[in-house]
């Protein structure tokens, strides 16, 4: 056989970092799209809008139901198109964006989960990062549309925005909890 035959071959088949990249798509996309529509819809015993809207504006994210829908169709939209495979250089930046805005919520609790941590926040969207930066594999919808919503400038294009616009978004939030902290701070000398 010819290298022109093995390397064509090759193309045709699908490899173990495809379906590799299958399966962390599907599992990363599944639990971020469950997630969003936890926030969106209420949905898997999620608070909807108006609930999750509530707690957004107690931690800082202002305004709440603007700042849910925001986060609610990030996780959604960028699971949903992680899973398929589709605008994969957007869909993980979206992604990875609001669990950055998740993970600065978390980060006053530690590291570990079960302290209420950041850990889970920042491992899926470290996932969805990683997704963004490797691609979706050839078993993607990406693949089969011949990469037109996944080119090469997209990925820094969209990790570049989403890293700004997040920086602005969590920036705000962490200014409104320290000035909500000094103005709640007990008075040091009593009179």
């Amino acid at each position: 056989m010819t290298c022109y035959g093995r390397h064509n071959r090759r193309h045709h088949r699908y490899d173990r970092r495809d379906l590799g990249l299958l399966l962390l798509r599907l599992g990363t996309g599944g639990v971020l799209a469950a997630h969003g529509t936890q926030k969106l819809f209420g949905w898997f015993g999620g608070h909807g809008l108006e609930g999750t809207g509530a707690f957004m504006e107690s931690v800082g994210y202002e305004p709440g139901k603007a700042s849910a829908t925001a986060s609610g169709l990030a996780e959604t939209g960028g699971g949903v198109l992680l899973a398929l495979g589709l605008a994969t250089p957007a869909a993980g930046a979206a992604a990875a964006g609001a669990m950055a805005g998740a993970t600065a919520v978390h980060a006053p609790n530690g590291f570990f989960n079960a302290s209420g941590g950041y850990e889970y926040a920042a491992t899926l969207g470290l996932a969805a990062a990683g997704l963004a930066v490797a691609g979706p594999g050839r078993l993607s919808l990406d693949h089969a549309l011949g990469h037109v919503v996944d080119r090469g400038w997209m990925v820094p294009a969209a990790l570049a925005g989403t890293a700004a616009v997040t920086a602005l978004v969590v920036g705000a939030r962490n200014r409104r909890v320290r000035e909500r902290q000094q103005g709640t701070q007990e008075p040091l000398f009593e009179e």
